[in-house]
């Protein structure tokens, strides 16, 4: 079993990271929280992508055949978190809408709003506890501005393009531009066809993509491995490229061996962050 990772910062010391960072409008920071969760702060807003800031899938699982033991201490609790401005989920999975990190984060946050697919913003209130005013639900092709931040709506292969009956996208990816940058959250998702192609035209600046890959014996829905990562993130043109979703679950998780070894083979800028660290 993988060793348990310590957090690179963690309650206290994190928290001091973000607060003294509030006023610097020379860019934007980054911290990786773990899993797929990151949060950006960007002239004294805050965008929190698919937060996971509980064991509520430790609890759930933990006298199953598939126990998600954590790997890698949790960074702060998400009551601790009342400076955030906007929430995405880019799916129903729980590390990606947890109940146990929305509720407490919005009771601490009462001006807060949730970007996620239109197709599940049922769940998404159900977890949240949100009014439907403060859902912001996107299908793929759509945008919304929140707070400063414009979100478009991405297609996301988990591992298909499923939608629900009525024709929308249930899993979904985020490109956020903000003054003059772009991010791409591309949420769980595998290759597709025309994803360069839809992505590449938005001039990315850092985008984080899941490398923790696909092994049928996990019994979950794949994702890219850190190869297909790498090569995405060079082939839509991204500046910087910071892999996500491992060392969370010692079940489903990867190292970053594959992925660092493949962006130095086709010049492909990266960064791997610790969970806690800034960047």
């Amino acid at each position: 079993m993988p060793l348990f990772k310590p957090a690179a910062q963690k309650g206290e010391v994190f928290i001091a990271d973000v607060n003294a960072n509030q006023s610097d409008a020379s860019g934007f920071h980054l911290w990786w929280l773990g899993q797929s969760g990151f949060l950006l702060q960007w002239r004294g807003k805050h965008l929190l992508f698919d937060p996971y800031l509980s064991d509520s899938l430790t609890k759930k699982y933990a006298a199953t055949d598939k126990p998600h033991t954590r790997m890698t201490e949790l960074v702060v609790g998400p009551e601790r978190l009342d400076f955030v401005d906007v929430v995405t989920s880019s799916h129903n999975h729980t590390d990606h809408l947890d109940p146990e990190t929305l509720q407490p984060l919005v009771k601490v946050n009462p001006r807060l709003v949730m970007v996620c697919p239109e197709a599940n913003r049922t769940t998404v209130r159900e977890r949240s506890g949100l009014p439907d005013k403060r859902i912001k639900g996107l299908d793929a092709g759509q945008s919304a501005s929140v707070d400063g931040f414009e979100f478009h709506a991405i297609p996301a292969a988990h591992e298909k393009l499923d939608k629900d009956k009525d024709g929308r996208h249930i899993y979904l990816g985020f490109v956020v531009k903000f003054g003059s940058w772009a991010i791409y959250h591309s949420g769980d998702t595998m290759l597709f066809d025309g994803m360069v192609d839809i992505l590449k035209p938005f001039k990315i600046d850092v985008a984080f993509l899941p490398i923790n890959g696909r092994a049928p014996e996990r019994r979950v829905a794949g994702n890219l491995w850190g190869r297909e990562a790498a090569q995405l993130a060079k082939d839509i043109g991204a500046k910087t490229v910071i892999p996500c979703h491992y060392d969370m679950f010692s079940f489903n998780t990867a190292t970053t061996e594959e992925f660092e070894r493949t962006c130095k083979e086709i010049g492909q800028e990266y960064r791997v962050l610790q969970n806690g660290e800034r960047m």
